[in-house]
């Protein structure tokens, strides 16, 4: 059976699931070939949490672009030495970079959503791409309330750019039952989350949102766009 036919087939199943049971599934079913994305995010943590503490056999990697916040690097140190783990960590090419920096400046992402998104492909898209070869499950954090463009996804769906499924275990958890786990669990987080930051990406493309805001509206908050690097793009 293809992979993008299995979804019919597998989806019932996942939704009957608890996040724990969901992974052990996956695992099983496709082994060596799941992999987890993680930017360490609130919701990034607890998927980690459980497969770390299961010791699933599932690839965990991330994607470090060069430009991430302090203490989103002391949150991967923490969380490896929390759970006795390891990760793999995908960077940019670094001739790209240069080029990138060379022509435009260190800051061409202000100055046009188009320049925007050529800096996302450069230090996201093209190390993720490398980092899914040979997968057959990605395994990602997304929440439906998240932003318009992740309301209508699928726990599992076909992710035909990246030509694998994706299973979105926590697709229908809220930010409270996000909160509920890390706390019952004691998982650690960023504690940017603390001071407003509830998305969290690059640095310099990140601030603190206002009461009332939209989770993601401290993402690109200069640019009127659906809020997406193209990780998730649909």
């Amino acid at each position: 059976m293809a992979l993008h036919q299995s979804i019919e087939a597998l989806l019932p199943r996942l939704e009957a699931l608890s996040l724990a049971e969901g992974l052990r599934l996956v695992a099983k079913l496709f082994p060596g070939k799941v992999v987890f994305s993680s930017s360490f995010g609130q919701e990034d943590q607890v998927i980690a949490d459980a497969i770390f503490r299961q010791k699933l056999p599932i690839r965990v990697f991330t994607l470090d672009t060069g430009r991430l916040f302090q203490e989103t690097y002391d949150l991967m140190d923490a969380t490896r030495a929390r759970y006795g783990a390891t990760f793999e960590t995908y960077f940019p090419q670094t001739e790209r970079v240069q080029q990138l920096v060379q022509e435009k400046g260190f800051n061409s992402f202000y100055e046009s959503v188009e320049n925007r998104k050529e800096c996302c492909g450069i230090r996201k898209i093209e190390p993720l791409k490398r980092a899914l070869a040979g997968a057959e499950v990605w395994i990602t954090g997304l929440r439906g309330e998240q932003s318009e463009n992740r309301a209508d996804m699928a726990m599992l769906e076909w992710d035909a750019a990246n030509q694998v499924l994706k299973f979105n275990p926590l697709i229908h958890w809220s930010y409270d039952e996000v909160l509920a786990y890390l706390k019952e669990n004691r998982v650690p987080d960023n504690p940017l989350h603390r001071r407003g930051f509830i998305s969290i990406g690059c640095g310099p493309c990140t601030r603190a949102i206002e009461p009332g805001e939209h989770p993601r509206a401290g993402r690109w908050w200069w640019e009127a766009s659906k809020k997406e690097c193209g990780l998730h793009a649909g």
